[in-house]
Parts: structure tokens; sequence; C-alpha cells
């Protein structure tokens, strides 16, 4: 082990056994000693919280173990990809704190390489060009339990398939006409050895090369290879790819490449209530169930962000689930847990009533402002920094915080009840005035001078604490209220005859135009994230103007995955 990894190593880090595989790399200086890590997205949509425990995990152990860290876009198919997404992925990884340093790479940077590396493999018997369609390529496939047979074209010379390929390259031939096989084992137990295709004819515009290509390298040719150009040591992939790792052992052995990196796969995160198929997720976006990848609703990392979910937060929950070989399912509470655990500690408070209830406080003083100082974060902090909230005769609470025949066990206000309002006063309710329709649209109330502060001289007790804001100062904003997108833990189960889109939440979203705020959060920015007191944790939209504040709830104070543990 050398010396630097032996000082950088974090014994109190959580272990796994893709960590332990490093570890034991490491001492037995495998690769010198060296850790380099990678993550390969596609740029053919936006990043999910399935690529965030990736990223974590990637990143993580070149962090621990002070190696390198590359991000690559494995941009092979120009029919799906697009630059906005590259720009997207680009943006969320920097947000959740990484760092690739100048090590940004595309596998197109490597397509010349790779074509000359596929001519290798014609020159020595190992690849063919293949005239079946696609279609004929799965039926000569087989199954899982019958073995596949040999393409009619499968032994033809060396200088035709050369020559063929190198006119599938110059344009020659139309989509689909032809591909280029390995020439592996038709009959091997595992389907991905049945001679695959290396590449295809694709007439496409390219978002980084343009039309200078019209075959393209499919992910199993492109991805050992471009791991191997890079000196990676550790790839790291996902459950599904256990299955390839012989062809990607095989590629790069047949090549004999100088560096060999280790494949090692664990099992993707499933979240509850969450879709993360990327195909799925194109759907919900282009046919207008969500509106956008960044729709707060959405388990995208934009959207999380745009709700009002951290990086570190996110973090924690990656760290917490753990990294294991075999599939399982995590509740979505768990990742509510991290972020309002992150958020506890860090969001400021603020006062906000989402459906506001006029209270008339009728013996106190007509024109009276008073500033109450109340704390900007929870009392464990050890800074005890306040706010001044102006206090007047006209206040709002909320409209839930009242009932005219409360039932046993409310303890909020009701007639001839007191109540405590948070750090101001002790206030009772006199009289309820009432419209034509017989709706609550006003409290008269009386307050209590004594009680300055919420405390009473005479140290009676109250039951009931309520937040408000002053009618003469309150900010008009619009809140947004989010709740998860599906119905079903599993989205992906439904009826005869329906997808998954039959399990959407149709209230999964509400919005509240008439709510208001402390006047201190006017000078609040988007991406601002508070802690309205007694209602949850709520985020500063970007849709949010000077004029018109708009803020996204991004989750609720109620804990009930940790009550259910």
């Amino acid at each position: 082990m050398s010396e630097k990894n032996s000082e950088v190593r974090d014994e109190g880090a959580p272990s796994n056994f893709i960590r332990n595989i490093v570890i034991d790399d490491i001492d037995s200086n495998k690769w010198g000693g060296k850790v380099h890590t990678r993550f390969p997205p596609e740029p053919n949509g936006y990043l999910h919280i399935g690529h965030a425990k990736s990223i974590c995990l990637n990143y993580g152990l070149a962090d621990e173990f002070g190696g390198k860290f590359n991000l690559r876009f494995d941009d092979t198919n120009p029919t799906k990809e697009e630059e906005e997404y590259v720009n997207s992925i680009i943006k969320d990884i920097h947000w959740l704190g990484v760092d690739w340093e100048d090590r940004l790479f595309f596998a197109s940077d490597y397509f010349e390489r790779l074509y000359l590396w596929a001519i290798q493999l014609i020159e020595q018997g190992d690849a063919y060009v293949d005239d079946l369609s696609s279609e004929e390529i799965r039926d000569y496939r087989g199954t899982l339990t019958s073995p596949g047979k040999n393409s009619p074209f499968r032994d033809r010379p060396i200088e035709v398939n050369l020559d063929l390929f190198n006119r599938m390259k110059e344009g020659e031939f139309p989509d689909g006409t032809r591909v280029l096989r390995a020439k592996i084992d038709m009959s091997s137990p595992n389907i991905n050895m049945r001679d695959p295709v290396l590449y295809r004819i694709l007439h496409a515009t390219h978002h980084r090369t343009g039309d200078e290509w019209c075959i393209y390298p499919m992910y199993d040719w492109a991805h050992g290879q471009s791991d191997s150009i890079e000196g990676i040591t550790h790839s790291i992939c996902t459950l599904e790819f256990e299955d390839h790792r012989p062809l990607y052992d095989w590629f790069l052995d047949r090549l004999d490449v100088a560096h060999h990196p280790q494949q090692i796969e664990f099992a993707k995160l499933a979240l509850t209530y969450t879709m993360m198929s990327k195909r799925r997720l194109i759907r919900l976006v282009d046919e207008g169930y969500v509106d956008g990848w960044d729709d707060p609703r959405m388990a995208t990392i934009s959207g999380m962000r745009r709700r009002g979910y951290t990086p570190a937060a996110i973090w924690d929950f990656c760290n917490r689930i753990g990294v294991a070989k075999a599939n399982s399912i995590v509740e979505y509470g768990m990742l509510e847990f991290s972020v309002r655990e992150d958020l506890n500690a860090h969001a400021p408070r603020a006062m906000a009533v989402l459906n506001p209830l006029k209270v008339v406080i009728e013996n106190y003083p007509n024109d009276q402002v008073e500033m109450f100082d109340v704390p900007n974060y929870p009392q464990d902090r050890s800074n005890n920094e306040t706010r001044k909230v102006p206090f007047s005769r006209e206040i709002y609470i909320e409209r839930e915080d009242f009932m005219e025949d409360p039932p046993e066990g409310f303890f909020r206000l009701a007639p001839g009840r007191e109540v405590r309002l948070l750090k101001a006063y002790y206030i009772s309710c006199t009289n309820v005035i009432k419209n034509e329709q017989g709706q609550v649209i006003e409290l008269r109330c009386s307050y209590d001078p004594d009680s300055r502060g919420g405390r009473s001289p005479d140290r009676r007790k109250v039951k009931g604490t309520l937040h408000w804001v002053s009618a003469q100062h309150a900010v008009p904003a619009e809140v947004r209220l989010y709740e998860l997108l599906f119905t079903k833990e599993n989205p992906l189960e439904v009826d005869p005859g329906d997808d998954f889109t039959s399990n959407i939440n149709p209230n999964s979203k509400q919005i509240l135009t008439h709510s208001l705020v402390e006047p201190g959060l006017l000078e609040a920015r988007p991406g601002d994230t508070f802690q309205f007191m007694r209602l949850g944790y709520f985020c500063v939209d970007m849709d949010s103007t000077a004029d018109s504040l708009v803020f996204n709830r991004t989750v609720s104070l109620r804990d009930t995955w940790k009550k259910s543990k």
C-alpha cells in the first residue's frame, strides 16, 4: 500500500464489498497503489437519484483513497443524444460537489482508435461483417435455454470483411443493412457471448463529431476499451452488466491492451413510488404528465435540486442505503429522512401562513407595531441568532389552526379558548365572523398584554402555540405543495390494459395562490431553503421574482419513516 493511500484511508467510512475490494487491491499493490474510477453516463436524458448513488460511490472511493475520478460521456448513439443532456449532467454532478478536474472525456474522443481496434479484430479473424437483419440476428442468437446458430456470413474471408467494413465507414450502405460482429461462440451459455454486434450503420449527425462518422460502436465495444485508454482501475457497473463482464474481458484480452481494468457490479437503486426508467421518464416529460425534467416531483437530480433537496442530504442517503450485490427496494421515506436531517440543521426558520384566516385583536392598539425576536435556527445550534418579526393588531393564522366546534385532542384556537402566538402574546377567541354562506372569514380575539414574548407572568399554561404573520407587513406568495408522483410503491404494477401512467397521483401538485410570508423573505433568492415553522421545509423556486415569490414544499415536518421504524 502506498504511503498516500495509508494516510487518506477513512477508517470511519461506511464499508461495503466494493470498498473492501479496493482496500485489498491497494494492500496487494495490484494497480501500483492507485485508484482510478469513472462515471459514464449516456447523454440521452437527465440524471436521477439512481445515478447519484453511482456517482457518490465512484467519486467517494477515488476521493477517500487519494485517487482520480473521470467523467466520461458514452455518446455512441447520435439518434438519442443532445447537447442539452450533456450540459444538464455536468451541472448536476458539479452540484453534488464532484470534481473531475481536467478529466472530462467522451467515448467519441476514441472513435478513431476503436475503429482501428475493430480492424485488428477482423485481421485476427475475431470479427466479421454480417448482412443479417436485426430481426434475423435475434432469431439466430437462440434463447437462454437453446443455443444459437452461426450466421451464413460468419466465415467470410478476412479481406472481404475488411473491404465491407471500410465501405460501411465510407457510407456506402443504408442503415440496418450490415453490422460488424465479434466471432466468439454461438453456443455459449452466456447469450452476450453469441457473436455480439460491435458496430451498426447510423447516418445521423453526432452532437460532437457531426457527420464525420456513419458507423457507431455499441456500448459493450466502447466501454472496456475506453476504460483501458483512461487507465481506470475499478470499472464499477450496475448488476445487469454482470453477464457482460466476460465480454468486457474478452475484448481486452483479444486486443492484448497494456491496461486491463477490473469490472465490478453492484445493485442499482430501486426506490418506492418512483420511476427511474429513462425511457419512461422521457415519456412523462414529452406527454406533459410533469412540467419538464426539473419538475420537483421527478426523481431527477435537477428536480430534487429545484424542490430544495441538498447535495449533503443526497450523499447522506446514498451512504445510509449502502452498496450491495443483491437487488432490493428502498423506501422513499429514507430519502426524505436524510433531507429533513440536513435541513433541520441548516435551514433558517421563517413564518408563513399557507391558508390564511384573519384575526383582529380588538384590545390591541390600532397603530402599534412591535418587533419580536424569533430564533433563526434550532435551539441546539451553538449560535443564538434571531430575526425581527413585526406584530400588529391584525394578523393571519393558519385556517386549520381554528375550529369552531373542536373534537377532543384539538389544542389550537377555538371560541373561548386561549392559545400562544409564537414569541408574541397569549390570545383568546371572543367572536367568529362568517359570510352569508356560513364560512368563517374572520376571528375577533383579545390579548393579554402581560404575556409579551409568549410568556405569562402567572405561569399559566396553554397547550397550543400558533405561528402567524402581521397583516400589515405580510408578503404575498405562491406556494406549491408536492406529494409523491405515483400512488403505488411499484408504479409499474398496473391492471391489464393499463400502463404506469394510470398510477400517477392526481394530487401530486397543489398550488396555493393566497399564501403569506413574513417580510424578511422578500430578500430570498431562488434555491434558498427555509423551515416554515410548524409547516415543513420550503425552497424558493426558480420562477420566483422580487415582486412575486414562489415556494416549493421540499418535505413536510412529519417523519413517517422514522416513526414506523
